[in-house]
């Protein structure tokens, strides 16, 4: 039923907000050189790896200037990049990866290789669902890159609390889930894009 659920909204969705989409994608395009989308490798079900996709919103050689982590003001960050993500416009082409079924709406965020060999028996468990665009801890880190960015190490940070949290958090909402959640937790980021 939940992938019924994912294949049906995300679909329409594609549809009602292709609008959204073109005007993105434009402004992505004229206000810096690079591609449109952001793909990069995510772990998903069952540790099957697959590519995520956001609308860019860094310079095109982003990782080999700075690694994998956003914090704070990165200057990586373009213009527009800013808006989109302050919006999260830019989270908005995953509903092509939950269509593909790549993704839910729902579930713990997909991570990259990296992060989720260090967790690997944590991963093992939330594995078992499909990675979701939200859950608990994408609204509770919805500032994770202002919180990295007070940090005098990130990475040390996102490996010692950030992460471990999501991973508590995650397991949390695989005890908890059921369709009347997952609807709670739509509406609540709605909502907090809205605000």
């Amino acid at each position: 039923m939940k992938r019924a659920f994912d294949f049906t909204v995300s679909l329409v969705g594609l549809i009602l907000l292709s609008p959204v989409f073109v005007m993105a994608a434009a402004l992505v395009k004229l206000t810096s050189q690079g591609p449109v989308f952001f793909c990069q490798e995510r772990v998903g079900r069952n540790f099957q790896p697959f590519r995520i996709m956001k609308f860019r919103t860094m310079v095109v050689d982003a990782p080999q200037q700075g690694g994998q982590l956003t914090a704070g003001r990165d200057p990586r960050i373009t213009t527009i990049g800013r808006l989109l993500r302050a919006t999260k416009i830019d989270e908005l082409p995953q509903l092509i990866n939950v269509l593909k079924g790549e993704m839910s709406f729902v579930g713990p965020r997909p991570e990259v290789p990296k992060y989720v060999d260090q967790f690997r028996t944590d991963y093992s468990e939330l594995l078992r669902v499909r990675p979701g665009i939200t859950d608990i801890a994408s609204l509770k880190y919805r500032h994770e890159s202002d919180l990295l960015g007070a940090s005098d190490d990130p990475e040390a940070t996102y490996l010692e609390v950030i992460l471990p949290d999501k991973i508590a958090l995650g397991k949390q909402y695989i005890r908890r889930q059921s369709l009347a959640l997952d609807l709670k937790l739509m509406c609540m980021t709605v909502l907090r894009m809205a605000g």
